[in-house]
């Protein structure tokens, strides 16, 4: 198909598949890589341009459409040595976190300032809310645009723009430049999928559809006879240790024997083009021997199921802390609470999906360039699974479009790795969302237990907290997130009696990773409810109740350091203040509290509350 267009002022003429949507075409065609992919369903943004004016997701556009359109990527707004007025206020809030979904923004609040170059806050919100940011929380955001705005309509000077500070002592809370804020504004970074090199081959995975399955055979004739397809690995090609992972290294490279969790990557195929890659993962079959399945933690530990079976048991990692008797202690008690708390898997919706490239350099070096956050320990395990000298391995991290520890584990390098050396061209790999969800970790699903002791003054005497994770299919991060939960998990207070017991298990689901304040969110959540349920209980404030148990310098915690300072009564003081707290019992709660609709507080939450109200709780008149 032949495409004549205008793009950010150059007149086009180029031959493209008929089946590329418009963000193909200026990505792979016309190497416009500004314009991102971030989930290829028309919702995050990230691939926003303008067409004939008219801001539109290019995701959701067949590139046959803009046939005779003029086009504007983030390219066209400005580069580097000239950026917009937009580009550089975002560089001077500091908006640009990861920077992958910024091309996006900059894109949707450039379409902003031209449709109402004098767009109050509101309507700048109403206007931008087409586009998601996972850094941010959008506040730096709104800041920029403001900025942008004033200074397009003379009411400030471009001076605010370099408005930067040089610290005296320390760079926390200063103001200053990022050096890396340009590139991100105009889109000229290049993360993992914006890469191309000469003779580059595409990696497609073929994954398992079912929870718990014997392979009996795998056919790959079909799939060797497509046209274009240079290599197929599977589990027999690995040529050193085939294990990988965090805390204990008990992950394939790809599935041998048997699948363990539905998205487990089974073979991998490079090919010319990312088509014949589809087709090749396509025509190879399975056949395999469901085994039974195992969902529940609680079941695991019964161990009627083994996920692996050389372990002879389901429990990856058990952190037991003892502190004082809390048996005794709970019998001075005047009150007693028990409850169980349970959070989710949480998916870790990073903008960017999971992307790699590797190849062997000229000097026989296997390199692999990936957002990976262990880059170190990547390069260790990596050196082992291919039989290789450490000095022979090489990894590159390339930007991180967003992780919070959701790039952690080494997902599919190895994949990479084993087509690099079997073809000896470079291979390229870029999952699509459903992909990315559906095969990569999250946070632990958990189960806590929780039974506390107290005086009638608010005092904890005793607490036994027992957690139970799900750990998924593979260790990934679990040691390390019951070891957090269990340190952390009885919060900053000083708990003299305590029984803490922290458990992650194998199941058949999803692998569980690293997740920001991985292990201590689960276990800090039920010890913060339960503080919440003992100030009702005692008709309590609920700031009060945590100033009477709040380490103070000298406590001893409960896995025996002493605290040279202690700041949990600072922080507690300060965010009473900032919300002009209405002391009291949090059974008070709802409009007739003193403190709902303060000058520096949100209004209550409703219904369309993203717009303005008149300060209590009913919304103003547009």
């Amino acid at each position: 198909m032949e495409l004549k267009l205008t793009v950010n002022g150059q007149k086009i003429k180029k031959t493209t598949q008929s089946h590329y949507r418009l963000l193909d075409f200026l990505r792979e065609d016309l190497d416009l890589t500004g314009t991102k992919e971030g989930c290829g369903a028309g919702e995050c943004g990230t691939c926003s341009v303008f067409i004939n004016g008219k801001l539109v997701k290019s995701c959701l556009v067949p590139a046959a459409k803009a046939e005779g359109a003029k086009i504007e990527t983030v390219e066209g707004i400005g580069n580097p040595e000239k950026m917009s007025e937009i580009q550089k206020a975002f560089c001077a809030t500091g908006a640009s976190q990861c920077g992958f979904c910024i091309p996006g923004m900059v894109m949707a609040a450039t379409s902003t300032l031209r449709n109402n170059p004098k767009a109050n806050l509101e309507q700048i919100k109403e206007e931008m809310g087409g586009n998601i940011c996972r850094c941010t929380g959008y506040q730096k955001i709104f800041d920029a645009v403001e900025m942008a705005r004033d200074v397009i309509n003379k009411e400030k000077s471009e001076k605010v723009f370099d408005e930067y500070e040089k610290p005296a002592n320390s760079f926390i809370g200063a103001n200053v430049k990022r050096i890396d804020a340009p590139s991100k504004v105009t889109g000229r970074l290049k993360y993992a999928a914006d890469m191309k090199m000469p003779n580059m081959l595409h990696m497609q995975v073929l994954r398992s559809d079912r929870p718990h399955a014997k392979i009996l055979n795998i056919d790959l004739s079909k799939a060797k006879k497509i046209e274009g397809v240079r290599g197929i690995v599977t589990c027999d090609d690995v040529p050193g240790v085939d294990n990988f992972g965090v805390f204990i290294e008990d992950q394939p490279v790809l599935a041998k024997d048997k699948v363990r969790y539905v998205g487990e990557a089974i073979v991998a195929v490079a090919a010319d083009t990312l088509e014949q890659a589809k087709d090749a993962v396509n025509a190879i079959k399975i056949k395999y021997k469901d085994l039974p399945a195992l969902y529940d933690p609680e079941e695991a530990l019964k161990e009627k199921i083994l996920i692996h079976e050389h372990y002879k048991t389901n429990l990856v990692k058990h952190i037991p802390i003892r502190k004082g008797n809390t048996e005794e202690a709970f019998k001075k008690a005047d009150v007693i609470i028990e409850d169980e708390f349970a959070t989710q898997p949480v998916e870790h919706a990073y903008l960017e999906p999971m992307a790699g490239v590797s190849y062997i350099d000229q000097d026989g070096v296997l390199t692999i360039v990936s957002p990976s956050q262990n880059i170190t320990h990547h390069r260790h395990m990596m050196a082992k699974i291919m039989n290789l000298p450490i000095h022979k391995v090489r990894f590159i991290m390339s930007p991180v479009g967003g992780g919070f520890g959701g790039k952690e584990d080494m997902i599919y390098q190895g994949m990479l790795a084993l087509l690099a050396t079997k073809t000896r061209q470079p291979i390229k790999y870029v999952m699509t969302r459903e992909e990315d969800i559906v095969s990569t970790a999250k946070r632990h699903p958990s189960r806590t237990k929780y039974k506390m002791g107290l005086t009638k003054e608010g005092r904890i005497l005793a607490a036994e907290i027992s957690m139970l994770a799900d750990g998924g299919a593979y260790g990934c991060s679990t040691e390390g997130v019951m070891r957090k939960a269990a340190i952390l998990g009885a919060g900053p207070y000083n708990i003299e009696n305590l029984k803490m017991d922290t458990r992650g298990v194998y199941t058949n689901n999803t692998p569980s990773g690293a997740f920001r304040s991985f292990g201590a969110l689960q276990t800090e959540f039920a010890t913060e409810s339960m503080l919440d349920i003992a100030a009702e209980k005692l008709n309590m404030d609920p700031f009060e109740i945590r100033r009477i148990n709040a380490f103070v310098k000298g406590n001893i915690t409960h896995t025996k350091q002493e605290l040279n300072s202690a700041s949990i009564n600072t922080v507690l003081n300060e965010l009473e203040k900032l919300a002009s707290w209405e002391k009291g019992s949090p059974q008070s709660r709802g409009n007739s509290r003193k403190d709902m609709f303060g000058k520096d507080n949100r209004d209550a939450c409703e219904l369309g509350a993203r717009l303005k109200t008149n300060g209590n709780g009913k919304r103003a008149a547009r």
